[in-house]
């Protein structure tokens, strides 16, 4: 087996952590998610301790705890012989995530039905318009931002902070799943976004725990048959 590549330098702005006034520990570790999410640093990457110091302008310890954060959510492996990589996931790993996610998503649009906060509810539409719109005309570039408020939003019209956060930890596992963005995914994945919405607006929480469900499923499925699902519509 080769050794695991090194990943590429940080991105600049990233870099001089360690003359900003947020724990270290944080803001380390939401900088490294950042780049794992975006692609900057691919499954597979070695993450070197001295290396990322250097670059971020912090001592290796907020590095080191960064990296125990980040094994803790999954994004990260560490071993005694490889040390800390961007984890891989396998095709069964893949779908025993998706499985736990499209849970957690469908408990959550059940919660999001009964609870129906109009404010949070406006959001989700203008969001929703705004993807269309994109989609329209083949603006697939902005729907990494669009899907991530359409998701982020939802989690927050069910009103249950641990659901959210768990959420969020198994969007961030499946991330590196979907890199590229197709545009007829793309149009799949809005429509499916409509019709939960809709059914939250009707207070349907049944239904809306459905849709969540399949629109997860629905995901991994295309992926596996097209090997090209864009991580950032899903």
């Amino acid at each position: 087996m080769s050794a695991p590549a090194d990943p590429p330098a940080v991105p600049a702005v990233a870099r001089s952590l360690g003359a900003q006034h947020a724990p270290l520990r944080d803001k380390v570790a939401d900088e490294i998610r950042a780049a794992i999410l975006s692609g900057h640093f691919k499954p597979g990457d070695r993450l070197v301790e001295d290396r990322l110091a250097e670059e971020f302008g912090v001592s290796r310890n907020p590095i080191r705890e960064a990296i125990r954060t980040l094994t803790s959510e999954g994004l990260i492996e560490t071993t005694a012989r490889r040390g800390a990589v961007v984890a891989s996931l396998s095709e069964q790993e893949a779908e025993e995530v998706l499985e736990v996610r499209a849970t957690l998503e469908a408990a959550n649009a059940r919660l999001a039905a009964r609870r129906r906060d109009p404010a949070v509810l406006r959001q989700l539409e203008a969001i929703l318009a705004e993807g269309s719109g994109a989609i329209a005309v083949g603006r697939t570039e902005e729907l990494s931002r669009l899907n991530d408020a359409f998701h982020t939003h939802l989690a927050q019209a069910g009103h249950n902070r641990v659901l959210a956060d768990l959420m969020r930890t198994m969007r961030d596992r499946t991330a590196p799943l979907f890199r590229r963005v197709g545009l007829e995914f793309a149009r799949i994945s809005w429509a499916e976004h409509a019709d939960i919405l809709r059914s939250v607006i009707a207070g349907d929480a049944e239904l809306a725990s459905l849709l969540a469900y399949r629109h997860v499923i629905n995901a991994g499925s295309l992926r596996a048959r097209s090997g090209d699902v864009p991580v950032s519509v899903d």
